[in-house]
């Protein structure tokens, strides 16, 4: 039996979604080791050891696996964000794809296809949206990064790979002014200091909103700092306060104040204009959501009839992007703020068949009968739109989907897990599931979107 701290050799034989090389010693026993890749033979130092598993640390590649690759970035081994950064991008795909198609057996769909995962190929600077927590070096300045793997450390990381250059540039410069201001860094042990993050978002012009998120109301010389910030960063077209004074994960409050320009952000999505405000949902990797939106597209084979149910709508995006093919569209999302951008996303695209409703899809009150009841709209010749959050969508609206007879439901997904089970309560429920097509929004990290279309009987 391994112990802690043993040093041990294993041939690694997969690799899981969380980056981690997984092996086997001669006794079946499973390892997983961060950073060893499919192919490696490895040495490794057991540093948790369960009674099913263990995980060990990488001391050394004893013989390199065809899929390693080398990182070019210096925080991608503590920052474990990059979870794929050190394989080749033709296997992190496959890896992608696997995952997918495992979620599915695992639930008892092993019959349902899973298509060769797509991609735009940009593995680099593509996220128009970061948040940072703010930290302080051995000098006391402070520093933007990330969080450590599986801790509350703040690493330095303002240059990371995925982001415009631009976001590294704005973080040192803004935090140098908030040194000479005095400003403090939050510390979550204490619960004192007063600036927790850092919000920017770009859009395709290279306009950004920034957004300090403070614990507490006002920055000391606000006015001050918030000249120096827009004279140094032109590029800055909103400029924003966040007070977050609770002691949690969760990175914004609810309250925000307009420090400069304009209160929201302006992009161009699949040919549409859209206004973003800080705390509206939008994709972060442009291009490859316009290929998501294509995908989901050609799944809802539009012919004009029909009348689109846009659930988890957010400010529109998905289903204004398909309203040209579509009689009418509603759209339903809990965020007050976003239902008003998605009015305001129509009437600016001279859209006048759509509709959005704010209400919370998580309770168990029947939305489509609200749907009917303020609009008019009947689902016989309708397709629901499913673009949920992390935890997947309710049995009881998957039932009320299906009691309504809505002949088609697109499902855009950002965990394979919740639309697997998800797509197994469908099934139940009378509905085919059709191909799901991965499509990597995400590359280097861990994460992918799926998107699939599931048909009435």
């Amino acid at each position: 039996m391994i112990c802690k701290n043993d040093l041990i050799e294993v041939a690694v034989t997969d690799l899981n979604n969380l980056g981690s090389g997984v092996g086997h010693l001669e006794d079946g026993f499973t390892v997983f080791i961060p950073g060893a890749v499919t192919g490696d033979r490895v040495s490794a130092r057991a540093i948790k050891v369960t009674k099913t598993y263990a995980v060990a640390k990488l001391e050394s590649i004893l013989s390199p696996s065809p899929y390693r690759a080398g990182s070019d970035c210096p925080a991608s081994l503590s920052c474990g964000g990059c979870v794929y950064r050190h394989v080749n991008y033709e296997y992190e795909k496959e890896c992608k794809r696997n995952y997918v198609a495992l979620a599915f057996r695992k639930v008892g769909l092993q019959d349902v296809r899973v298509g060769e995962l797509r991609s735009v190929g940009v593995l680099a600077g593509y996220r128009n949206k970061a948040q940072y927590p703010v930290g302080v070096d051995r000098e006391g300045r402070l520093f933007a990064g990330f969080f450590a793997a599986n801790t509350h450390r703040v690493i330095p990381a303002a240059d990371c790979r995925l982001t415009p250059p631009l976001f590294g540039e704005i973080c040192r410069a803004v935090l140098a002014l908030c040194d000479a201001a005095s400003v403090s860094a939050y510390d979550e042990k204490t619960g004192k200091g007063l600036l927790r993050h850092l919000y920017l978002r770009q859009n395709t012009a290279g306009e950004v909103m920034l957004c300090l998120v403070l614990n507490g109301e006002k920055l000391p010389r606000e006015k001050e700092l918030t000249s120096a910030i827009c004279r140094q960063f032109p590029q800055i077209v909103s400029l924003y306060v966040n007070v977050n004074r609770q002691n949690t994960n969760v990175i914004l409050g609810e309250d925000y104040r307009l420090l400069a320009g304009l209160p929201y952000l302006e992009d161009v999505l699949c040919g549409l204009r859209f206004r973003i405000s800080p705390q509206s949902f939008y994709q972060v990797n442009h291009a490859a959501c316009e290929l998501l939106y294509g995908i989901a597209k050609e799944k809802a084979d539009l012919h004009g009839g029909e009348r689109l149910i846009d659930l988890y709508c957010g400010i529109g995006t998905i289903g204004l992007s398909m309203i040209d093919r579509a009689k009418s569209l509603v759209g339903v999302e809990i965020v007050p703020e976003a239902v008003e951008c998605a009015k305001e996303n129509a009437a600016r695209n001279g859209i006048a068949n759509a509709t959005f409703l704010c209400a919370d899809l998580s309770e168990n009150e029947p939305m489509l009968a609200r749907v009917a009841k303020e609009t008019g709209e009947t689902f016989e010749h309708s397709v629901v739109i499913l673009d949920p959050p992390r935890k997947g969508t309710t049995r009881a609206l998957i039932e009320e989907i299906a009691q309504n007879k809505v002949p088609k439901v697109v499902y855009i997904s950002c965990n394979p897990d919740t639309l697997a089970r998800d797509c197994a309560i469908f099934r139940e429920n009378g509905y085919e599931v059709g191909e799901v097509t991965p499509v990597d929004l995400f590359p280097r990290t861990g994460h992918v979107e799926t998107v699939v279309l599931m048909t009435k009987k």
